[in-house]
């Protein structure tokens, strides 16, 4: 038998082969049934051997007595409880096929699934902090209600040091307040919202009750604390993993740090190999780095900063950018099709017209048809840096975006808080506002004592400001896909407000960003509702 590499297979070797890769006798296969760790070991001999990833894995993994792979596997495969046991035991051998690579890159070749349930917004958005190698995915304000309550409690989080504070009973009846008015103006908003967008004859009923609910969400989510307890499912690299690990362990709060440690408890099942030095002293001191750097900042910061006044700005704003923007990216758009060096195609590209450089944009941009049609590399050589102050849940939406960088200030109460105009056509905006300032009243109280669980009482409704550097191929992607009309009132503005910014001072480059939405809408969701019955409505018939 002949593989896809030309090496040749006998018929039992197919045999043992067979479960674990997706084909054999084809150049493009995947593996499966195989250990995280394994398949890092793997792809880590692969780089360094002549030979082809079946020819390895048979001969190195599956045929090395040393590598106890028959048991390890087979564990795998029946959910043996003695599965860990068997890999720990094989570890060292995986180790020594590793250890002639120590580019932390290695790590990267091994991933893994974990769920942390019943976390707060504060652990939540340290696990999302994480850019590059990790895939977040967290539970909707936007679809679930968060008013659920487990043996007569409420889901928040009880911070271990203000509960044993004096501020304990003050943090639990502001909490319930919130929640309470949350439960309370539930049925109200969601019957005026109704009222206010009547379903038509071309809408199912599954859509607008999905639409009408969404909304009525939306609007009430700015009573939801940092408290609030939430899902959220990460997939990521052992690399990824590793360092987020350390970061953890560097928070200023006992919830994330434990989060860490029990984090770290079950990838040391999944893939121990690649998170092991999260734990082991050269982890501590990074950890030690990273939290000593950030208090010694801060109180830098402090006495540098706290003689100076705080000044309104808009809500968003531009506050740098690049004047040679243009030159930059013609060039870099020329520069794959040519044997020039880049400087001198720049100084081409300085005496080109202001219509001959847009016409090399424009060609270099073609015809986008949807915005999923996004430009090269070459608008990657601009960036712009926005100065952004917006209610937390806009924050949130907008945190998961990692192809940019992201700075926050800390959560807190003294930026003030965002009534949705809707709340205050229904006549419901009162109690919001009680329940929001009886918060602001606890967190600053809290503040003096322990300033950094006071966060935990942050509602979303209240402001908070954070930095964003983007280049322009992300501005595409940005934009266009948060003004889109499903989107939030309160991240839709913010990306309308970048893309007038940039516009302003760049008109050329965004002269192709056809698909950002200007407009505004009543019931957000429903097109996306309405389409998704399309789809159902296809399927059934299939």
């Amino acid at each position: 038998m002949t593989v896809g590499s030309d090496e040749l297979l006998t018929e039992q070797e197919g045999r043992l082969l067979q479960p674990f890769v997706t084909n054999l006798e084809r150049s493009v296969f995947g593996l499966r049934n195989l250990p995280e760790v394994v398949k890092g070991a793997l792809f880590s001999r692969y780089s360094r051997s002549t030979k082809g990833l079946r020819r390895i894995l048979l001969d190195e993994f599956i045929q090395a007595p040393e590598a106890d792979f028959t048991r390890i596997v087979g564990n795998v495969a029946g959910g043996n409880s003695d599965q860990l046991v068997a890999i720990q035991q094989a570890e060292a051998f995986y180790d020594r096929v590793l250890i002639g690579y120590g580019d932390d890159s290695v790590a990267e070749l091994g991933g893994a699934h974990i769920a942390c349930e019943g976390i707060s917004n504060i652990a939540a958005k340290a696990l999302e902090d994480s850019r590059l190698g990790i895939s977040p995915l967290e539970k909707s304000t936007r679809y679930v209600p968060f008013n659920q309550k487990i043996n007569g409690r409420y889901r928040y989080y009880r911070e271990p040091f203000i509960m044993a504070s004096s501020h304990a009973l003050r943090y639990e009846a502001t909490l319930d307040h919130l929640f309470d008015t949350y439960t309370a103006l539930t049925a109200p908003l969601l019957s005026w919202v109704r009222t206010c967008t009547p379903r038509d004859t071309d809408t199912s009923e599954r859509a607008y009750n999905s639409a009408t609910r969404a909304k009525t969400f939306d609007l009430l989510r700015g009573l939801l604390p940092m408290a609030t307890l939430t899902n959220v499912g990460l997939f990521g690299n052992g690399r990824a993993f590793e360092y987020m690990l350390v970061k953890l362990a560097a928070s200023p709060h006992e919830e994330v740090r434990s989060l860490g440690l029990a984090m770290q408890q079950e990838l040391d099942q999944l893939i121990p190999s690649f998170v092991k030095r999260a734990k082991t002293e050269r982890g501590q001191q990074y950890a030690q780095y990273l939290s000593a750097n950030r208090d010694r900042t801060a109180q830098l910061t402090h006495q540098q900063l706290k003689p100076i006044e705080p000044t309104a700005t808009s809500f968003v704003q531009l506050v740098e950018y690049d004047a040679d923007a243009e030159i930059k990216i013609v060039a870099s758009i020329l520069y794959p099709h040519s044997d020039l060096t880049l400087e001198r195609i720049k100084e081409y590209v300085r005496g080109l017209s202001t219509s001959e450089k847009a016409e090399i944009i424009n060609t270099y941009v073609g015809e986008r048809s949807t915005r999923f049609h996004r430009p090269g590399r070459a608008f990657e050589e601009t960036y712009y840096t926005f100065d952004v102050l917006a209610d937390l849940g806009a924050y949130r939406d907008l945190h998961r975006h990692r192809v940019l960088t992201q700075e926050r200030q800390r959560y807190s109460v003294r930026h003030g808080y965002v009534v949705p105009p809707e709340l205050e056509a229904a006549n419901l905006a009162e109690p919001y506002r009680k329940a929001l300032d009886d918060a602001a009243e606890t967190a600053e109280l809290i503040h003096t004592d322990l300033p950094d669980a006071a966060q935990y009482v942050v509602p979303f409704a209240y402001r908070v400001r954070w930095r964003m550097t983007l280049n322009l191929r992300e501005v595409y992607h940005f934009v266009e896909l948060r003004s889109s009309r499903q989107g939030h009132s309160t991240y839709r503005a913010i990306a309308q407000g970048m893309y007038h910014h940039i516009r302003a001072v760049h008109p050329t480059l965004v002269a192709n960003l056809t698909f950002v939405d200007l407009n505004n809408y009543g019931l957000e969701r429903l097109a996306a509702e309405q389409r998704l019955d399309t789809k159902l409505k296809q399927r059934r018939q299939e």
